[in-house]
């Protein structure tokens, strides 16, 4: 059979087959070619920036720095509550292979046994906290050393060089661990005026990036890079006068001991700037709270057994019925409206009726001829209600306001309270006698203290402050504003309710608050305490208050004391005088104060059989 197709054309077939093929590989390739090459000039060069950001983002870690917090410094520059700057070591066990040999290079510089630091290098949890409390030298030492899987960051320790002295002014901080592969410490105020001024105690925490991987292990030799420097707070200067406050909350303490009270509030103020130079809170932790409730505490002794600061300042979150000391409300009243002077006589029986309740003095006596000034000075309840008929609602509800009481104070302490008060719309028939006796309303130790600081200061009122000054890094000291002020009294009516003050003490119930060379002023008070949640009194239970002022006849220094239930004496007289006299004659000879050389004379015919001050 013979070949259809001739040899020479079969060949020449498959050569144009073969080369139509290599023609379209060829194409195929320099188009797989051009896209790679595009594909590889858009990642050099379209997206180059970001991933080298996301390739630094695999082993870069933000980490933040601490900023040092400022300190806290009394009006003389003692220290009151610092921090020292430390360095933090870290531990990522993960990365130690030989931890017996590096638990003994450590133990040098970290100033502990390599025996406790061993078992810590081999938890394999990749962050353990080694020390955050070391020294700055021994730090630098260590970061020198460049030990495998060993972090060392800055830190610091917050420290009271003056132990618990004003822990219930000063607060307290919290070191908080921030979340994240790399935590670091921040610390932040919790109480007080840590809490209160933490924006300018905190100062603003810096940043440092580190080599680490995305679960947070570091990279072998890597150091540390600070993108951001972190900026320190500012200080504060108190008011506060450490010497005076020593010994306040020494006084206070040892009558709290000596009593059985349960807690124990007192400040001192300058009358003319409104300063506090001392605030001692504390509670005698060996006496049951009972009906009151716990008190918490910062746990640590002042010195006298059982005595600890409290948690909450009392001074300015405690409300309590003030009894007695509120007479100023109805005399302070009745004299700027012209219903009584000083002499005005009144015939004052034992008990009353009001709107079918019954009220009476503390101690039984007859009818007696009593002018007002006998009736503050012996803290007869029945002739403040007498004199309070004069007044009537209106005008107590707006004296009290007018001396401060149910409202806040300017210097809006952490927990502290306005109040509680009667107003227009819960009067009742017989708040026309319970008010005047400090039986209906609630009210700070600190308002009290405003209100009697506004006579001693001539019926002006003036805010508290217990801030000073603020310091910046360098020093630089920016003193706060002076307190606002405003007149609340006539100066005649602070006049005369001075000179009627100064009578409680010579012949009244405040003779145990007589200092010698001095002319005191002031009033006691000694209340009932009201069953939480119910109406009606504990058993048994009082609030024992003196608030007075010295020297009467140039007031410079304004004090209140009160001791919560206490259980051996419960007169405020006998109970709280006493302290105001130990500090306040302390506090007068500190400041060289010179002594009057005027005694406390009793007007003529003050002595009276009313003698106590209960309400």
């Amino acid at each position: 059979m013979s070949n259809r197709y001739p040899r020479h054309s079969l060949v020449a077939n498959n050569n144009a087959y073969l080369k139509t093929r290599s023609r379209w590989a060829l194409i195929a390739f320099l188009a797989i070619v051009a896209v790679l090459m595009c594909r590889l000039a858009a990642l050099q060069i379209k997206d180059h920036a970001r991933y080298v950001r996301d390739s630094a983002n695999e082993v870069h870690q933000s980490v933040a720095i601490p900023a040092l917090r400022g300190g806290i410094y009394d009006r003389h520059g003692q220290i009151l509550a610092i921090s020292t700057p430390t360095k933090q070591v870290i531990a990522d066990d993960f990365q130690i292979v030989k931890p017996e040999l590096e638990s003994r290079q450590l133990a040098p510089y970290l100033h502990r046994p390599a025996a406790e630091i061993y078992p810590l290098l081999t938890r394999h949890s990749g962050y353990v906290l080694l020390t955050n409390s070391l020294d700055l030298a021994s730090g630098r030492k260590l970061e020198r050393l460049n030990a495998p899987g060993i972090r060392v960051f800055d830190s610091s320790v917050r420290t009271t060089p003056n132990g618990s002295i004003a822990t219930a002014l000063i607060g307290g901080t919290h070191v908080t661990i921030t979340s994240g592969a790399h935590p670091v410490n921040l610390t932040t105020g919790t109480a007080g005026l840590e809490y209160q001024m933490n924006d300018i105690l905190g100062g603003s925490p810096g940043r440092q990036n580190v080599l680490a991987s995305v679960s947070g292990i570091s990279l072998p030799g890597s150091r540390a890079v600070i993108v951001q420097k972190p900026v320190p707070g500012r200080s504060i200067e108190l008011t506060i006068d450490t010497p005076l406050q020593y010994i306040t909350e020494q006084a206070l303490g040892n009558q709290l001991h000596a009593t059985g009270g349960l807690t124990g509030t007192a400040m001192v103020m300058d009358v003319r700037t409104g300063e506090i130079l001392a605030s001692a809170s504390l509670v005698n932790t060996g006496v049951p709270a009972g009906n009151l409730g716990p008190i918490s505490t910062w746990g640590t002794s002042i010195g006298v057994p059982g005595i600890e600061q409290t948690i909450n300042n009392l001074p300015t979150s405690q409300t309590y019925e003030p009894g007695s000391v509120f007479k100023i409300i109805p005399f302070s009243a009745a004299l700027e409206s012209g219903a009584i002077t000083p002499t005005t006589h009144f015939k004052v029986p034992y008990s009353v009726l009001v709107a079918g309740r019954v009220y009476h003095d503390a101690e039984r006596h007859g009818v007696v001829d009593l002018t007002s000034t006998q009736i503050l000075a012996q803290s007869s309840n029945i002739g403040t209600y007498m004199i309070s008929t004069k007044v009537g609602a209106a005008g107590l509800l707006g004296q009290v306001e007018r001396l401060g009481f149910g409202q806040t104070t300017a210097l809006r302490f952490p927990g502290e309270s306005s109040g509680l008060l009667k107003n227009a719309q819960t009067w009742s028939a017989t708040d026309i006698a319970s008010l005047p006796i400090g039986q209906t309303d609630a009210v700070t130790p600190m308002q009290l203290l405003d209100a009697y600081n506004t006579i001693a200061n001539g019926g002006i009122f003036i805010q508290p402050k217990v801030v000073r000054a603020v310091v910046d890094q360098y020093g630089a000291i920016r003193a706060t504003p002076p307190s606002e002020h405003r007149r609340a009294l006539s100066s005649s009516v602070a006049s005369t309710l001075n000179s009627m003050l100064q009578q409680v003490v010579v012949a009244g119930t405040g003779t145990n608050a007589i200092i010698p060379g001095y002319l005191v002023a002031g009033k006691t008070g000694t209340a009932q305490i009201p069953t939480p949640g119910h109406s009606s009194y504990i058993t048994g239970a009082y609030n024992a208050t003196f608030v007075g002022y010295a020297p009467a006849n140039h007031p410079i220094l304004s004090m209140v004391v009160i001791i919560q239930r206490p259980r051996t004496v419960i007169f405020g007289g006998a109970v709280a005088a006493p302290v105001f006299q130990r500090v306040m004659s302390y506090a007068l000879h500190h400041y060289g104060i010179t002594p009057t050389g005027i005694s406390n004379k009793p007007l003529a015919g003050t002595a009276s059989a009313i003698s106590s001050d209960v309400t």
